[in-house]
């Protein structure tokens, strides 16, 4: 069963990086974490979406924000290749 919250020393071992490298992704905003007095706390949620097991909401958000310029811009294209894949044109 998976732990709540882990230290900076357990999630460099989970993530297999130097815990220097988890303060440098933590300071850029690439892994979430929380202050308690001089330590960072890791979410299981925040390790799971620095391993890429997870999306999370910002990046789901941005994915579905892609999709959607996509579709506006090259809709008619992606009809016309899926017919063309289909065998209709």
């Amino acid at each position: 069963m998976p732990r709540d919250y882990y230290s900076t020393l357990q999630a460099a071992n989970i993530l297999r990086i130097s815990r220097i490298a988890v303060f440098n992704k933590i300071k850029s905003g690439k892994l979430k974490a929380q202050k308690i007095g001089r330590n960072y706390i890791i979410s299981h949620a925040s390790l799971m979406e620095a391993l890429g097991k997870n999306v999370g909401v910002e990046k789901k958000a941005a994915i579905d924000r892609a999709i959607d310029r996509a579709m506006k811009d090259y809709g008619e294209t992606f009809k016309l290749l899926g017919r063309e894949s289909k065998g209709k044109i």
